[in-house]
């Protein structure tokens, strides 16, 4: 398989081509034949044009690139390995919603051959790939894994806005079904990975370490989380004490601030999700996402708090939210705990505007029933600064100072305006 692939005798292809798909076909697309699929004809139709959806990638990421885009089963039907690298998010109750990769598999078990590979990097607890992806490729294809087909996992690490960590730079975990498939796939992945691949004794090993990355990053926000709140009762700024915990050469430097997105909070709920399948109830994992969706509401009451005592009038007064995205300079508003803040400042009738240099505004309002404005005003009683964007920290006093009353609160919660705003009142985490 990996000499035929080198030799371009055979096709790899990558299903899914979002924020984790696309640049790891770009990649491959640069050593061998790659088919980019994905169910959406406008994306399809965009990246033949050399234009990245998900505004992550610049055109030149297109060029040089041996690679075609489609959406048609018959052309994937070419491939020989697979990399399956769509969504996996959870739904309003916080359980797994497995359809996504579950679809994919079927989109597999219908193009799949004898001989054939593949491997998923969707974000899943440990046992999914074995235990739910594998039977709906053998039922659909008639073939059975490890006799007729290899199966690999390995967990994406891709960084949405982070232009340092990309790819290559980035140690790939792989697994594999046996030990033939296992270095293979291991070679294949070498081709684009720089930094190199580790080796997992299994499937559910590499399942379980990708889970905990993120899980691991959870707790430790929530962390920072908690002791916000404990620090702003007592009158200290949160910032500052981290900033001289952090002169200690062990101390791990992690900051407030709402966690989002579709890796760090949502990961640990596919962890807890297993956990209490197999009869363990979660404690510490479950605490520490319990603080950190809380965090919204606790943000929007202190705004709320803040207006109450320097204007009185709630149904009048007016409040900014800069920034939509789920995190700093990327346009990817998915699972945004800015939308659930703003969700609380509007259940206390305030009047809400929301701005983003990045996010699109009929995005936002597909997703959460909001339009971003087109000006900003400059009689806002409150700002909330919510995502650390660089076009906002080149902002200064005089500009908060220009859009907002006397008695104005700019909320800071990533602290990037700490002993900078000296004309209104000033509260971060």
């Amino acid at each position: 398989m990996y000499q035929d692939l080198l030799d371009k005798k055979k096709k790899l292809a990558v299903i899914g081509l979002g924020y984790v798909g696309l640049p790891i076909a770009l990649e491959f697309a640069r050593k061998i034949k790659v088919i980019g699929f994905d169910i959406n004809s406008k994306r399809v139709e965009m990246m033949r044009n050399g234009i990245d959806p998900s505004q992550e990638l610049e055109a030149a990421a297109f060029e040089g690139c041996d690679i075609e885009f489609t959406n048609d089963l018959e052309v994937l039907k070419q491939a020989n390995f697979f990399i399956v690298a769509v969504p996996t998010p959870v739904d309003e109750h916080n359980v797994p919603d497995l359809i996504p990769v579950q679809r994919a598999s079927e989109t597999i078990g219908k193009v799949i051959k004898l001989g054939d590979y593949v491997v998923f990097e969707s974000t899943v607890y440990p046992g999914c790939t074995e235990e739910d992806c594998v039977p709906i490729i053998e039922d659909l294809s008639g073939l059975k894994n490890i006799a007729d087909f290899k199966l690999g996992y390995s967990p994406e690490r891709i960084n949405p806005g982070d232009k340092e960590h990309t790819l290559a730079k980035i140690v790939k975990v792989v697994s594999g079904c046996d030990e033939e498939s296992l270095d293979t796939i291991a070679k294949v992945y070498e081709l684009v990975v720089t930094a190199g691949v580790h080796r997992a004794s299994s499937i559910k090993v590499a399942e379980a370490a990708k889970i905990i990355e993120n899980t691991q990053r959870d707790l430790n926000i929530a962390l920072m989380n908690e002791l916000s709140i404990i620090f702003d009762k007592m009158n200290i700024n949160t910032f500052e004490v981290l900033e001289a915990a952090g002169t200690k050469w062990n101390f791990l430097k992690f900051q407030p601030g709402l966690v989002g997105g579709h890796c760090i909070g949502v990961d640990p709920y596919y962890l807890t999700y297993k956990s209490k399948e197999l009869g363990y109830d979660s404690q510490v994992i479950l605490a520490g996402r319990v603080i950190n969706d809380g965090m919204a509401g606790y943000v929007a009451k202190k705004v709320l708090q803040h207006i109450i005592q320097n204007n009185g009038n709630v149904k009048d007064a007016k409040v900014l939210v800069m920034g939509a995205t789920f995190k700093e300079n990327v346009s990817d508003i998915r699972n945004s705990k800015v939308a659930d803040v703003i969700k609380e400042l509007q259940s206390f009738s305030l009047n809400v505007h929301v701005t983003d240099p990045h996010a699109e505004s009929d995005e936002v309002k597909h997703e959460y029933g909001f339009d971003l404005v087109n000006e900003i005003g400059n009689d806002y009683d409150a700002v909330l600064v919510t995502v650390p964007h660089n076009a906002y920290k080149v902002l200064d006093d005089a500009y908060f100072a220009g859009i907002t009353k006397p008695k104005a609160l700019v909320a800071d919660l990533k602290g990037i305006y700490r002993n900078k705003i000296k004309s209104r009142f000033y509260w971060s985490l």
